[in-house]
């Protein structure tokens, strides 16, 4: 009686799905799925996700230590496969949701961290866009790291951005009010989720888009009338500089390359230690449970269920046929990069345009100078996108999806 085995792996071929075992399913949105995974030769675990081909464009890598590093990428016939760094600690819509407030020391040590994250990106001439407390992961340790670039975009120094990309209650007043916009709009969405987070609720609410615009361009900024048993002033000051309305105004945009400056030397975080900070050596407040599930356990049910497809080793065709793929097909079979963090030589793909000489009105009568970065339905929280303006897009996904990862 004969036993059947799997053919075993070749490490020295381009990395493909068959270098993985297949564990859990931890998430899904409209963008794909993530499972966790085991290199069958280093037996370390990383967070598989996986898009069919028909919504997939391009993905790139980033490295920083508070960003959800991209660690492999291949494709097989039906989809592109993306294997990064897992997070054990869970997002921070689930422990907002299943802990609630979490106290300011641990608020303020997490967005330290992401402070160092965002002006990393912005060096890089990437804006994030969608940043809010679901694509924010913890590590089994308790360190906070953004996630989910779905709908990054490198900005432009010589217009601004036009297109609306995003999750409707984190945008900032210019990008949901069609004024043109750059990097200083994360720092206005950090400040919402800051608000969230210290809060519960957010600064700028509405029942339907139109509402919630309104909200955002219009409403006063109000703290709760128990804000002072929550958070300190120096908090709440740090908070209301964030969401600040003219862009050239807000806490962390300041021209010149002085924003990281005035954050550094904001009363809140000015007790801070940057360096340490950086190389992970502080230690977080707040450890989650690991022993538990920190995601919604019902992601694992669709494959067990066999409500879709489960997802298994298969080899790709060979030779196949390129003239008879769709278009966007065939681009993922001519551009789409193999990656792997181990034997591939990191290239720069940022581009290098002139500095922005666009202005923004800010009303009526005043025009603000465009600063620059450091270098030189639609539902509240879904996040969308559509094709900017702007002179170079290199959105990673241009499609609006249903919901959020």
């Amino acid at each position: 009686m004969g036993c059947c085995f799997s053919e075993p792996v070749d490490f020295d071929t381009e990395v493909n799905l068959f270098h993985f075992d297949l564990h859990r399913a931890v998430g899904k949105g409209a963008f794909g799925k993530v499972r966790v995974v085991e290199h069958k030769r280093s037996k370390k675990l990383y967070a598989l996700k996986y898009i069919d081909k028909a919504r997939c464009i391009k993905q790139k890598a980033i490295d920083h230590s508070f960003i959800v590093n991209l660690r492999y990428a291949f494709q097989d016939d039906e989809n592109c496969f993306f294997v990064l760094d897992l997070m054990l600690g869970g997002d921070l819509r689930f422990h907002l949701e299943s802990r609630g407030y979490l106290g300011e020391n641990v608020i303020r040590f997490w967005a330290a961290e992401l402070v160092s994250a965002l002006v990393y990106l912005h060096k890089q001439r990437i804006i994030h866009r969608d940043l809010k407390p679901d694509n924010i992961l913890l590590d089994a340790q308790g360190h906070a790291h953004i996630t989910d670039f779905n709908v990054a975009i490198h900005y432009s120094e010589r217009r601004l951005h036009t297109s609306i990309a995003g999750s409707l209650a984190y945008m900032a007043p210019e990008v949901v009010g069609r004024k043109g916009y750059t990097w200083c709009v994360d720092w206005w969405s950090f400040g919402v989720t800051l608000y969230e987070l210290l809060f519960l609720r957010r600064p700028f609410d509405g029942r339907t888009s139109e509402k919630m615009t309104n909200s955002i361009l219009k409403d006063s900024l109000k703290f709760p009338d128990d804000a002072s048993k929550k958070c300190s002033a120096n908090c709440t000051k740090f908070v209301q500089a964030l969401l600040e309305r003219n862009a050239s105004q807000r806490l962390g945009c300041r021209p010149n390359g002085q924003g990281f400056q005035d954050i550094k030397n904001n009363p809140w975080l000015v007790g801070a230690d940057w360096e340490s900070m950086e190389t992970k050596a502080a230690r977080p407040p707040f450890v989650p449970d690991i022993k538990k599930a920190n995601f919604d356990v019902t992601h694992e049910l669709d494959e067990f269920l066999m409500v879709e497809k489960p997802l298994t080793h298969t080899k790709r065709k060979a030779n196949p046929d390129l003239a008879k793929m769709k278009p966007e097909w065939r681009q993922l079979e001519e551009q789409f990069a193999v990656y792997d963090f181990v034997s591939t030589q990191r290239r720069s793909y940022y581009p290098h345009n002139e500095p922005i000489t666009t202005v923004v009105r800010s009303s009526e009568s005043e025009q603000i100078p465009v600063v620059q970065s450091v270098s030189n339905t639609l539902l509240p929280t879904t996040t969308f996108g559509e094709r900017s303006q702007a002179g170079l897009d290199t959105t990673w996904h241009q499609h609006i999806p249903s919901k959020p990862l």
